[in-house]
């Protein structure tokens, strides 16, 4: 690609209006469904429903995660090259969520087998259902770079994707907690996985399929005009080297890797935790839903002063460990049994308050880190000439799915390690198996994200940074021949 083609795509740093915004966000439904199946229900289905050990379905998932994982980078790829009368991202939003709709329903339906085909079922069906959410996610998430270059706007734009992405998953978890798991079994009632997974297969559907038509107009340009001279797959290879070699984009995933890390162990293990060590009962439950919700709106409030006000970089690095400190606390606390409400049950109305403030802060963190993968495109296209907002967002998805799973096979590992018994009930848990618990799951959060936010202060792009490198690659539009810089 010349230099001109290459910062004529360079968009404007301007304002959005808010039902585009809106449109965007709406997408990352499909991905905050997801996320509540895999991260807060698939172990606990196939462990305590299902009936394989937990420590073998955290090492299945961990192995589809990370095998899945590799595909990422591939569709990235992908979509950057996709050519067609309505761009590079639409016909993959339009086309992927189908064969996603029915391969979640099956993952959630394992006929009756071995033990050893289940977890190959599993495997499989996990692979399948987290590639054909990066065919829509991939795509959707790249298209905000392409938006608007503003420093401030992507992390608006942003925020309203963590909003929709959270709310989707919060969604499905009321359904879960007030409707599916209503009955005397709860979360281990094998009648109400049914309708759970139905619910979800049609939410993800419909909310892909509506984002793209709602950004249609705006973004259904056509590139067939800018189709490349065929290139050897080791030309292709070369060029996803020397992308994905970029240094703020090195150090952004390397920092993240440890915060998705905690992420999978925190989710993967909030029913066990919210059952069994909090105790909470149906309606408690059902108002955490709604607490996380509050989380997420506060958050969505608050990101883009902190932001203003600190930078990316530095307000992530704040709300990250303000989120630890907090989260880490309260199960120390517990330990040593200075936690409001012990010996008894604890207090419900503490551990609330400290949970809104613990989540609060650590969407603030993962808002402000895609926000910096966006600026990441700009300072790539610098480098190479080329703008790979896909193939940066499939790698920022390569490394999440990768530290997910190993965030769900620690979550196993804590879980064998503190003796968690299966068929377990509520109430009815040792409290040394509890402490154990706690103890496990603290110290493997505080340290891992310690070391997440000591990578993070590394990442190399500011405020200055990003609007000087728009200028330059501005300036340079303008010099070239028939440049100018516009955006379609």
């Amino acid at each position: 690609m010349s230099a001109s083609a290459a910062t004529a795509a360079v968009p404007p740093p301007e304002k959005l209006p808010v039902r585009l915004k809106v449109m965007q966000g709406l997408g990352s439904i499909a991905y905050g469904v997801k996320d509540n199946g895999f991260s807060t229900f698939l172990l606990l289905f196939y462990n305590q429903v299902i009936g394989i050990d937990a420590g073998i379905v955290g090492a299945a998932i961990m192995m589809a995660l990370i095998a899945d994982a590799f595909v990422d980078p591939v569709i990235g790829e992908l979509t950057d090259r996709t050519r067609s009368r309505w761009g590079r991202r639409l016909p993959w939003l339009y086309i992927a969520p189908v064969p996603l709709a029915i391969a979640w329903m099956l993952l959630w339906h394992p006929p009756a087998m071995s033990d050893a085909m289940t977890v190959a079922w599993l495997i499989g069906f996990a692979i399948i259902v987290r590639s054909l959410v990066s065919c829509c996610e991939v795509p959707s998430v790249a298209i905000v770079p392409e938006l608007t270059a503003d420093y401030d706007e992507r992390t608006i734009v942003m925020r309203y994707r963590f909003l929709f992405g959270w709310g989707g998953g919060l969604l499905i978890l009321l359904l879960a907690y007030g409707v599916f798991f209503g009955g005397e079994k709860g979360l281990v009632d094998p009648d109400g996985y049914g309708p759970y997974a139905l619910t979800g297969a049609l939410m993800m559907l419909g909310a892909v399929m509506i984002s793209a038509a709602g950004q249609h107009r705006r973004i259904a340009v056509s590139n067939l005009t800018d189709v490349k001279p065929v290139t050897t797959l080791r030309q292709v290879l070369r060029e996803m080297r020397d992308t994905l070699s970029n240094r703020a984009f090195l150090w952004l995933i390397f920092a993240a890797l440890f915060g998705f890390i905690n992420q999978g162990i925190t989710f993967s293990m909030t029913n066990y935790l919210l059952g069994f060590f909090w105790q909470l009962n149906q309606i408690e439950l059902i108002a955490y839903v709604f607490l996380l919700f509050g989380s997420m709106i506060a958050a969505f409030l608050f990101v883009a002063p902190l932001s203003a006000r600190l930078g990316k970089r530095d307000g992530a690095i704040v709300a990250g460990a303000i989120a630890l400190l907090v989260n880490s606390g309260m199960y120390f606390a517990w330990i040593q049994g200075v936690f409001p409400g012990l010996p008894g049950k604890p207090s419900v109305a503490t551990m609330f308050a400290l949970v809104f403030v613990s989540n609060s802060f650590s969407i603030m963190l993962m808002i402000l880190s895609s926000s910096m993968m966006a600026d990441v495109v700009e300072a790539s296209q610098s480098e190479t000439g080329r703008r790979s907002e896909g193939l940066f967002f499939a790698g920022y998805f390569f490394m999440q799915k990768c530290a997910t799973g190993i965030g769900i096979f620690i979550a196993g590992l804590i879980l064998s390690f503190a003796a968690f018994p299966a068929s377990a009930k509520p109430g009815e848990i040792d409290r040394m198996i509890l402490g154990d618990l706690a103890l496990g799951y603290a110290l493997a959060v505080l340290v891992i994200g310690i070391l997440g936010l000591i990578v993070m202060r590394r990442f190399p792009i500011s405020r200055a940074d990003h609007e000087a490198r728009l200028a330059l690659l501005d300036d340079t539009a303008r010099a070239e021949p028939n440049g100018s810089g516009a955006h379609p």
